[in-house]
């Protein structure tokens, strides 16, 4: 009877007696419980932010800039490739797409206060709006861009000459980047009044003739030439 009562005794001990080995396994499992299930909200949150639906559900966007991309070589193409608003504003990188997505907070206060939810807000904030992502993108060397697009894969002899010759000099060499001349490739730009578009022609590359130009380059030029025979005259 005795050994009964101590055996009972014991079980109680063990079971009222906080177990420091038992706790800690508990706790690092509930830890790691938890962490996967946090992380597995936010990744999913995060990713969720980061469709072109999530970016286009703001009339903001979808009146303006994304009915721009839709007649763009970016939204419809021979290959089928397309480009989504995230593609183009978002980095891959998980760590700066993290760091995007804080800058994007700047935008939120934005839509809470009705910044540009007009049209004609948004065409009054167009030059500075357009600013701020050039400027994102010329100090981060126009990383969404090269998320896709890679200067080393380039074939330079399916370009215009003058386009091989340009990329050559510029950005394989470093000195500019796709932003410099890229400007409005996706979207229409703002009053371009006193700001450098980027795309002019650098003044040592002016006046060479390229032999495998395009037809519209060949008519640009008849058109300055033949404005230029008007001022002359």
């Amino acid at each position: 009877m005795d050994r009964v009562k101590r055996l009972a005794g014991w079980g109680w001990r063990v079971l009222t007696t906080p177990a420091t080995t038992l706790s800690l396994a508990f706790l690092t499992l509930g830890g790691f419980l938890g962490g996967v299930i946090f992380w597995g909200a936010f990744n999913t949150a995060l990713e969720m932010t980061n469709t072109e639906e999530f970016c286009v559900s703001c009339h903001e966007m979808k009146a303006n800039v994304y009915e721009e991309l839709t007649r763009t070589i970016h939204f419809s193409n021979r290959s089928g490739v397309r480009a989504s608003c995230p593609d183009c504003h978002v980095p891959h990188e998980w760590t700066d797409k993290i760091a995007r997505k804080m800058q994007a907070s700047k935008e939120v206060w934005g839509k809470i206060f009705g910044t540009i939810n007009t049209r004609q807000k948004f065409l009054d904030h167009r030059l500075e709006l357009a600013q701020h992502e050039w400027a994102r993108l010329k100090a981060n060397d126009s990383l969404e861009c090269r998320n896709c697009h890679s200067s080393v894969a380039m074939d330079l002899s399916k370009q215009t000459q003058r386009a091989a010759e340009i990329h050559t000099r510029y950005l394989l060499a470093g000195k500019a980047t796709c932003i410099d001349c890229h400007k409005g490739i996706a979207h229409e730009l703002p009053n371009m009044q006193g700001i450098d578009p980027g795309w002019k022609m650098p003044k040592e590359l002016e006046g060479e003739t390229s032999p495998s130009a395009s037809a519209i380059g060949d008519l640009q030029r008849a058109m300055a030439s033949i404005h230029q025979g008007v001022i002359t005259e």
